[in-house]
């Protein structure tokens, strides 16, 4: 019964609650990628690869905090380089970065200039599952790193984190299909997501060197960039509305008036 022992500590709640919103927002980097790499999938699979790669997060995460001794250690000095100290966690952010850097660097280039034969982009080989759920699981490392260490610093109690964790990926379960076809319908929406990856991934690898960008100027960035598509869509819809002409009035003849 020690795991309902916090149900009683009204703190306990307060973090639950703090801790679930945190998640939800650290996990929309989480959600972008696996939208744009599930996008890749015949459209039958899709639903089924974002089940897969988020309860692959939820289970690395949990995972996570039932070894914390072992995750709290990944934040000890590792060795040194030019006078900057890298950690088994900066190590793990600056990989995750570079690979984040990379993929969305190989997507935008395929969305732009195609196959290597010119075909268009959507006739570019469609990944495997299998493939795309190993990606998932590579970057649900990095994700699921920097998440676990940010639960453990506002949570005391092991089963608080595991409750936030599940309902957070839940929430995240039920928005990541309607995001993901809002992303493949909107070609601009989506480069704007590959964009984001590519903030992502240079905010880990500097991260990693210990150059730390506070997460708020990168989620007010991205919010606001979303907010101008917003306006772009709303602008193209209502140009593509036809114009409505009024009906046209015959002159009236000189003289035939009210007078006349």
């Amino acid at each position: 019964m020690e795991f309902f022992a916090w149900v009683s500590d009204p703190n306990a709640w307060i973090a639950l609650l703090t801790l679930t919103v945190l998640e939800i927002v650290l996990g929309i980097d989480n959600i972008v990628f696996i939208s744009v790499l599930t996008g890749r999938l015949p459209r039958a699979e899709q639903p089924r690869a974002r089940a897969v790669g988020l309860g692959l997060a939820m289970i690395m995460r949990i995972l996570l905090l039932l070894t914390i001794s072992w995750v709290i250690g990944l934040t000890a000095p590792f060795f040194t380089l030019v006078g900057v100290e890298f950690s088994g966690r900066d190590l793990i952010l600056i990989g995750g970065g570079i690979f984040l850097l990379a993929k969305a660097t190989t997507e935008i280039h395929a969305a732009l200039e195609g196959g290597e034969d010119g075909s268009d982009a959507a006739t570019v080989s469609a990944a495997s599952f299998g493939g795309v759920i190993v990606q998932i699981g590579l970057l649900d490392i990095v994700f699921s790193l920097d998440s676990v260490i940010t639960a453990v610093g506002m949570a005391n109690d092991i089963p608080v984190m595991i409750i936030a964790i599940v309902i957070a990926i839940g929430v995240m379960l039920l928005a990541s299909g309607p995001l993901s076809r809002f992303v493949e319908e909107h070609p601009t929406v989506k480069m704007l997501a590959l964009s984001f990856l590519l903030l992502i991934g240079m905010s880990l690898v500097a991260d990693g060197f210990d150059v730390h960008i506070p997460k708020g100027y990168i989620y007010f960035a991205m919010g606001f960039s979303v907010f101008v598509e917003v306006l772009n869509l709303r602008l193209r819809r209502r140009a593509r509305t036809p114009v409505q002409l009024r009906p046209h009035l015959p002159a009236q003849p000189p003289g035939d008036g009210e007078g006349a």
